[in-house]
């Protein structure tokens, strides 16, 4: 997914990382040089949803205009991280 609007230098990628982790999602987040956020979410379908849902809003601070998703084939990730 990519999250477009302020969400950058407001802990969008940390508290989305917390978030996901204890929903028990495996992925990972980063900042892209255009000002947006990429984020890819695998696990339970019931939890990527919740996480999607979370996204659009994020966490207090953030101005999330809009969010782009996407279907892709797992990548079969064991944990979530924070990428730079």
């Amino acid at each position: 997914m990519v999250v477009h609007g302020f969400v950058q230098g407001v802990g969008f990628r940390f508290t989305a990382a917390d978030v996901a982790r204890r929903r028990g999602l495996a992925g990972w987040i980063h900042n892209r040089g255009d000002g947006t956020v990429e984020a890819v979410f695998e696990g339970d379908a019931d939890a990527v949803d919740a996480m999607v849902h979370w996204c659009e809003r994020g966490p207090r601070g953030a101005e999330v205009e809009r969010i782009e998703t996407f279907d892709e084939q797992p990548e079969d990730l064991r944990s979530f991280e924070i990428r730079g």
